[in-house]
């Protein structure tokens, strides 16, 4: 008779983070360059172009800062931020996002919609008849 263990003694291990073999620690040591090949095809086309003036501020402000408001929605999520609280400009307001490892390689604007999800409500007076009818109880 062989014993099995219960359920309750088996812990899950905690899975640590990898984005295409690296973790975290070695993508934040990473020189951009390097950076770059791991990245989808427009990203990577991007990042060899080096980062606009624009980027490159909100990137020194990030490190520097927490809670950076920024318009610049189609700036790359590098490794270099995650763990911070970043403000992205939706159109009307601010989202604040924190930046976690899952986002390495995303844009921004991602992470903050600029639409808003529309919940239609009852006909109106100019609806045609078929869709006025509302059943009384």
């Amino acid at each position: 008779m062989v014993k099995r263990k219960s359920k309750t003694t088996l812990k899950k291990k905690e899975v640590e983070f990898k984005y295409r073999g690296y973790t975290l620690a070695k993508l934040k040591k990473m020189k951009i360059e390097d950076l770059a090949g791991l990245l989808p095809a427009r990203q990577r086309r991007k990042l060899k172009r080096n980062l606009r003036e624009g980027e490159e501020k909100l990137m020194a402000r990030i490190t520097t800062k927490e809670g950076v408001k920024t318009h610049l929605r189609d700036a790359i999520v590098l490794p270099s931020m995650v763990g911070k609280t970043v403000g992205i400009h939706n159109g009307k307001g601010f989202e604040y996002v924190e930046i976690k490892t899952e986002m390495i390689g995303h844009y921004l604007g991602e992470f903050a919609l600029t639409r808003n999800r529309v919940s239609h409500g009852a006909a109106g007076v100019g609806a045609t008849r078929s869709s006025k009818y509302v059943p009384l109880k």
